[in-house]
């Protein structure tokens, strides 16, 4: 049987003090009920009926102990609401961080237990923040300072005679510079603190599709969205790498606006072989490729989900991905309005 008050802190407050009210209430009234029966009603009430229950008490003692109870009532209401607030403030930045290390920290105000929650959690943000983006530096560094031996290997294998070990040499090369670049453009997303802005989000679609039909790719764009707060040059990096992705491996891609009162959704459909239903989140890994029909020979260094997703996390939305009824991947991408 479903509960009839959500089992959160407030309610168990409200219904803890609620509870209370309505003991002493009910124990006020057996008390003065015991006593008029013992020594009889007021003098300027009549005598009540046998066994009548319950017994006569005067009207101003009924009125206030219905205002009373209404007053206690209310302030059992906010009272509640007062001290589950820091508590359900600390669940919604949980919740918050677990998206963007970069949301903003909670209020450090209220009692001294709701402040001291509150500092402790932010400085656990700062300290894991601080962490994540010396991470980051750190491989930042180390791809950039790879492309100098790159660059020198690229130079000293043109100086070999033609043969079959070159042209492997070449396509080793070109896979490592592809994997440096696709990592460094992973780091910068992460790293990356766009700010909101107001964007019409069917014309930047529509300038993606335009320039993906000039460089001779077969894509079309269906439906119509309204404008929305969003990031715009995180959408853009997270729409190109959903397209590169639907081109690369179903050769066409159709991208639909299905928009509501409480949410954009965009849907990047192609005509591919499709993902496993057991490794559909999977792919989401970085460097993360599958056998077969997505393998290395098809191009990729397994990044494009992993910054796809990531641009749709900063932009308050979620990506997801499914099969197709009869072929290919469906990638949807939900932005909350």
């Amino acid at each position: 049987m479903r509960r009839l008050l959500p089992d959160t802190i407030f309610a168990r407050l409200f219904a803890l003090i609620a509870a209370g009210i309505v003991v002493g209430h009910v124990t006020t009234f057996l008390l003065l009920a015991a006593f008029f029966d013992r020594h009889g009603p007021p003098p300027h009430l009549p005598p009540p009926h046998a066994g009548a229950f319950p017994p006569l008490l005067p009207p101003g003692l009924w009125i206030g102990l219905t205002v009373q109870f209404i007053v206690l009532s209310v302030a059992a209401w906010f009272g509640a609401r007062f001290l589950a607030r820091p508590m359900q403030q600390l669940a919604q930045a949980s919740a918050r961080l677990a998206d963007n290390l970069h949301s903003p920290p909670i209020d450090e105000r209220g009692p001294d237990e709701a402040r001291q929650a509150a500092g402790v959690f932010n400085h656990m943000q700062r300290r894991v923040r601080l962490q994540i983006e010396e991470r980051e530096r750190f491989v930042a560094a180390v791809s950039h300072d790879l492309r100098t031996p790159l660059t020198r290997m690229k130079l000293r294998i043109e100086n070999l005679a033609e043969n079959y070990a070159k042209q492997k040499l070449r396509d080793d090369l070109a896979e490592m510079s592809d994997m440096l670049d696709a990592t460094l453009d992973y780091l910068r997303g992460q790293a990356a603190t766009e700010a909101l802005q107001l964007l019409d989000v069917q014309s930047l679609i529509e300038a993606v599709v335009e320039d993906a039909s000039a460089a001779g790719d077969d894509v079309m764009m269906t439906g119509t969205a309204e404008p929305l707060f969003t990031r715009p040059l995180t959408l853009r990096r997270c729409l190109d790498n959903l397209l590169a992705n639907a081109l690369r491996y179903g050769h066409r891609a159709e991208v639909a606006l299905i928009d509501a009162a409480d949410e954009l959704v965009i849907e990047v459909r192609d005509d591919g072989p499709g993902i496993p239903p057991d490794r559909l989140d999977m792919v989401f890994e970085p460097f993360v490729r599958l056998d077969g029909s997505r393998n290395r020979a098809t191009g990729g260094v397994g990044l494009g989900l992993s910054i796809a997703r990531q641009a749709a996390q900063q932009c308050d939305g979620r990506l997801t991905l499914r099969n197709g009824e009869r072929s290919g991947l469906v990638a949807t991408v939900a932005l909350r309005r």
